[in-house]
């Protein structure tokens, strides 16, 4: 089935890629802002021959939400600590599209449980292409920021915090929103939004100091998308962090993202380096590929 070749889509809570892989290798691509909370009740069928339309009648290999409740076909979460064979062995086959579908991981640690969902095609995809190594902490900058643990090259620990969510909902609909639009950036003004972020004050509280700085005048308006996202990562990277053995961190993800936690990590002592996202997907999903081949 897979010596032609297949298509590898991420579908993500806010966005949708999709490439043509053969040979292990990208011969065509999209992408879209059509995630899964832009699709409407039974409407993945249809975007799923959208997909065949634009890029070949081939096998599909997916992750993401396409895998989840209210999603095309419900995908199981599978336990931590867990390696990629199993991942691989674990795969839903929607036989009638020749499709299939990549199980989420699920960690659960007393009265705290997590999940995700296609970030752990993208951890095992960096592990086996060499784009991270097999032990250590991994930091993925998104809508919900994963904190992840890889031991042996097997996923064991992981920590989701909502900083891109929250940072979208102030954006769209809070007292701050006239002030979001512009696009933060590392520097001066970011950095004191990290020191505040990493000091673990109430970040609620912290917000609305951020308004009353701009009525009194000590923060300019055009300053405010970089004070209010330091603070967020800030308060991220403190969380992440927390009891995480020491050592290079691997943000990975897409390169404005990451810079922003990067910098953080930065501020905060830790050494880092930053992976491309999308190429650690793709290795994950050849890996996988190998697995069934």
């Amino acid at each position: 089935m897979w010596t032609d070749g297949y298509i590898a889509v991420d579908w993500g809570t806010t966005n949708r890629r999709a490439w043509r892989v053969v040979n292990g290798a990208v011969e065509q691509e999209f992408a879209d802002d059509l995630g899964f909370t832009s699709v409407p009740p039974g409407g993945f069928p249809a975007e799923v021959a959208t997909i065949r339309e634009r890029l070949g009648d081939l096998p599909l290999l997916m992750a993401g939400m396409v895998g989840a409740r209210g999603g095309w076909v419900p995908a199981p979460y599978i336990p931590c600590p867990l390696d990629l064979a199993t991942l691989a062995a674990s795969l839903i086959e929607v036989p009638e599209a020749r499709a299939f579908i990549v199980p989420g991981a699920s960690f659960v640690d007393g009265l705290r449980g997590d999940v995700m969902r296609g970030e752990e095609t993208q951890f095992f995809g960096a592990v086996a292409a060499g784009l991270c190594p097999p032990d250590g902490l991994i930091c993925h900058p998104g809508t919900h920021n994963k904190w992840a643990l890889m031991q042996g090259g097997n996923l064991v620990w992981f920590r989701t915090v909502m900083t891109g969510e929250m940072f979208s909902i102030l954006k769209a609909q809070s007292l701050l929103k006239a002030w979001l639009e512009k696009p933060a950036h590392p520097g001066k003004v970011f950095a004191e939004g990290v020191a505040r972020g990493l000091e673990g004050r109430a970040v609620t509280a912290d917000l609305f100091t951020v308004r009353a700085r701009v009525l009194l005048g000590s923060l300019v308006e055009a300053d405010v998308a970089s004070f209010v996202s330091g603070l967020l990562i800030g308060a991220d990277v403190r969380t992440g962090l927390n009891g995480m053995p020491q050592g290079e961190v691997i943000v990975m993800g897409r390169g404005a993202l990451t810079q922003l936690y990067a910098a953080a990590l930065t501020q905060f002592g830790r050494p880092n380096r930053q992976v491309d996202g999308e190429e650690a997907f793709l290795a994950g999903t050849n890996a996988i590929v190998e697995r069934l081949s």
